[in-house]
């Protein structure tokens, strides 16, 4: 664990010269960064910038070379399996929820690994006050939902598993500019609750809006990094990004 100045605050994430290579392609180039304890930090970047190729690395999904630190623990040492009960949850692109199964089935499953059936079904119902469509279609098959509910969902479970650290893959992707703020509204309330958010996110105005920090990602290297406020203001990410 590295601490900090303030003994409350340390790198609840730290990757140190990650590498991903699919082949003989580099996706992600020695990238070093850290995400401290509280925080929601984004990493921004175009399609094709290797954002989802890190963020699958820091949970396990592909294999990747360099540090990957979690608390005091080696990430690039473990499964991807093994981090849920460490305290460490992806809401992965796509949403990835199982179609056939209803939506109170899907928000169970982020608990599998889990005994303590009492505070399940408080957390359940914790869910479905902070997302209360969810309580509306909880015997609904979860296929059937639109998009943005589907993302709802995929967080809704996630954050079953009672994670201490947050991974969000473009949340926003695909979906209708209302449901993309309800969507953030539900990412902020979490980060309200003391969750470590880590976010990869296409739309770089809302992304720095939403977060305290952000990184900028380009052709598998970080090229910016610096506060939300510092981001939005530099001229390059507003003519790279901003549109302006």
């Amino acid at each position: 664990m590295t601490e900090s100045a303030t003994p409350e605050r340390y790198a609840m994430l730290q990757a140190i010269n990650l590498d991903v290579h699919y082949g003989g392609i580099a996706a992600v180039r020695g990238i070093s960064f850290a995400v401290e304890k509280g925080e929601l930090v984004c990493l921004i970047g175009a399609n094709g910038a290797g954002k989802t190729s890190t963020l699958k690395a820091v949970a396990r999904m592909i294999p990747s070379s360099g540090e990957i630190r979690y608390r005091d623990m080696r990430l690039d040492q473990m499964q991807s399996h093994d981090l849920i009960r460490h305290g460490l949850a992806l809401v992965p692109e796509g949403r990835g929820i199982f179609a056939r199964l209803t939506v109170a089935e899907n928000l169970t499953m982020g608990a599998y690994h889990r005994n303590d059936k009492a505070e399940i079904g408080l957390d359940l119902q914790r869910i479905f006050e902070m997302l209360p469509r969810l309580k509306e279609r909880a015997a609904q098959v979860a296929g059937t939902l639109s998009g943005g509910e589907q993302q709802m969902l995929a967080i809704g479970r996630a954050l079953m598993g009672r994670p201490q650290l947050l991974l969000l893959d473009e949340p926003s992707m695909g979906l209708a500019p209302l449901m993309v703020e309800k969507v953030f509204e539900v990412i902020r309330a979490v980060a309200a609750e003391g969750v470590t958010i880590f976010l990869v996110e296409q739309n770089a105005r809302l992304a720095l809006q939403t977060c305290s920090r952000g990184y900028v990602m380009e052709s598998g290297e970080i090229t910016l990094a610096d506060t939300a406020a510092n981001l939005l203001a530099d001229p390059r990410v507003r003519a790279a990004y901003l549109g302006e």
